[in-house]
């Protein structure tokens, strides 16, 4: 018998401490047929980034399995008078589409802004709307979101980062950079994976070399003029 890509796990909901059950799509049916140079996956099945965001049907409280356990007071009364007075509860358990996936994760990014989550949750969330608008071929809205995620991973850089060495961060940025035209600023992110020696992640400065040579060529091809460092 043929396995379901899609499986349903339990979760205990972080605001009302109700259990409801969510789907998830089965590790097995994860592999992406390809992956964007900014970690953007494409699946043949079921996309397994449409079932981050987890929707208790009870409360409307969404959170991703990242997300803070456990609210404290301040959170919990945000929450309550900012949204779930106002919310039409909505289950999102079952199979979700590119609508339903686009609603879960503005809402997860709306309680995340609310209750003050995490920076690093926040520039995740506002990166996978951008990917959903990608999907769509809505360069707009993709564009708008990529610069929202762009200027929240980097407070995450500045304020959570460990000790300013973490590659793949900064390597995102860079590439953000890039996909939003900020070129200048593609360049010195790049540049600083590629020549801090305290980085020791070989995949991420191989891909910032990778991500260089293309940023070259569209700088030459556009017309730009090019850093010092890109002159030789």
């Amino acid at each position: 018998m043929e396995l379901e890509p899609l499986f349903t796990i339990k979760v205990t909901c972080n605001y009302c401490e109700n259990e409801f059950t969510t789907s998830r799509v089965r590790p097995s049916f994860k592999r992406a047929i390809k992956t964007d140079t900014d970690f953007c996956g494409y699946y043949r099945n079921e996309n397994p980034d449409y079932y981050v965001v987890r929707v208790c049907p009870f409360c409307g409280f969404a959170s991703t399995e990242n997300s803070t356990e456990r609210l404290n007071e301040r959170q919990t009364a945000r929450f309550h008078e900012e949204i779930e007075t106002r919310l039409i509860k909505r289950d999102y358990g079952g199979k979700r589409d590119w609508s339903a996936a686009l609603e879960t994760y503005k809402l997860g990014l709306l309680c995340a802004q609310t209750i003050n989550e995490k920076e690093r949750i926040i520039a995740s969330l506002l990166h996978h709307i951008s990917w959903l608008y990608r999907y769509k071929e809505d360069r707009e809205q993709e564009q708008r979101f990529l610069q929202y995620s762009l200027e929240s991973y980097i407070r995450v850089y500045e304020t959570e980062s460990n000790l300013g060495n973490d590659a793949r961060l900064m390597y995102l940025i860079g590439e953000l950079n890039r996909r939003t035209g900020n070129y200048n600023d593609a360049v010195k992110w790049f540049s600083r994976v590629i020549n801090d020696k305290k980085i020791m992640d070989a995949s991420m400065i191989r891909a910032s070399r990778e991500q260089w040579a293309v940023l070259r060529e569209e700088m030459l091809n556009g017309g730009h003029e090019l850093p010092e460092e890109m002159q030789n």
